[in-house]
């Protein structure tokens, strides 16, 4: 299983994007403003993730409690989950998915969470690699 994120936009203080899963829209997302690697350093919490293929893990986070998709190997990152969330302010680094983006802010984040959340577990539990595109 392959999902694609588009980013759509780079502003000051967030990265909006949308998410897909072969040509199904699955959810747009917002993180942390991008950088330029070449330009700009990592900022700990406050950047996003650099673009690349990343494989997916359902792991057990801690401070979720619950199975969570974990993004393995991102350069200079550790611990990028997609997750719930609302504002940029609800991110350290990861991904949240929304099912609308207004003015840099997501909303119905759970309901966007949970159907995507499903189609990840269904394939881990075929034993599908799953790997996101970040574009």
């Amino acid at each position: 299983m392959e999902l694609t994120l588009t980013r759509t936009s780079r502003q000051a203080e967030c990265t909006t994007g949308v998410l897909y899963l072969g040509k199904e829209r699955m959810a747009h997302t917002l993180e942390p403003r991008w950088r330029d690697l070449g330009k700009e350093q990592k900022v700990a919490g406050q950047t996003a993730i650099p673009e690349g293929t990343y494989e997916i893990c359902l792991e057990v986070s801690a401070r979720f409690k619950r199975l969570m998709p974990y993004l393995m190997n991102v350069p200079g990152f550790t611990g990028i989950l997609i997750h719930c969330g609302n504002t940029v302010a609800d991110t350290e680094g990861c991904i949240l998915v929304g099912k609308r983006s207004v003015n840099d802010r997501l909303s119905m984040s759970r309901s966007a969470f949970n159907k995507l959340f499903a189609r990840l577990k269904e394939a881990w539990d075929r034993g599908e690699n799953i790997l996101i595109k970040v574009v």
